[in-house]
C-alpha cells in the first residue's frame, strides 16, 4: 500500500510539482461534476473547509481553477477547471493510463478481473482514512 501511495504522489508531482495529490483529486472531482462550490468539495471528501480553501487557492494561483459566480445565486462562487487545468488533467490521465497499461500488459485477464474486484471492494469501505479522500 505504501508503494501504491508513493506512486500516486509521484504521478501527482509530475502533473504539477507544487501541488499535492489532494489537489489533483479535487481537480478530477471538478471535472466530473462540471464545477462545484468549495463547500461541496469539503463535504464530499470529509475535509475541513480550511484545507479545501488552501488547496483551491493553490489551484487558482497555478491557473488550473477559476471561480465563477453562480448564475442562480450571485452570493455563491462555483469552482471550475480553467482551460489549462483541463489540459493538465487530461495529459496526466493519459500518462497514468499508459503507465497502468504498461504495468498490467502481461497480466492474465482473470488476474486483472480479480485485481479490479479487490480494488472495488477496498474502495467501498465505509470509513475513510484520516486525511485521505474516500475512494482514493
Amino acid at each position: 500500500m505504501t508503494a501504491f501511495a508513493r506512486r500516486a504522489r509521484s504521478a501527482a508531482a509530475r502533473m504539477h510539482p507544487e501541488l499535492s495529490l489532494v489537489s489533483f483529486t479535487l481537480l478530477s472531482h471538478l471535472e466530473e461534476r462540471h464545477g462545484c462550490r468549495a463547500s461541496d468539495l469539503a463535504a464530499h471528501y470529509a475535509l475541513d473547509k480550511s484545507t479545501v480553501s488552501r488547496q483551491v487557492a493553490a489551484l487558482e494561483r497555478a491557473g488550473l481553477v477559476v471561480r465563477r459566480t453562480d448564475p442562480e445565486d450571485h452570493r455563491v462562487h462555483v469552482l471550475e477547471l480553467s482551460p489549462a487545468g483541463a489540459a493538465t488533467l487530461a495529459r496526466t490521465v493519459r500518462e497514468r493510463r499508459a503507465m497502468f497499461d504498461e504495468r498490467l500488459a502481461d497480466w492474465h485477464p482473470d488476474d486483472l478481473d480479480r485485481f479490479a474486484a479487490y480494488l472495488l471492494r477496498y474502495n467501498e469501505h465505509p470509513a475513510p482514512l484520516p486525511g485521505i479522500p474516500p475512494g482514493n
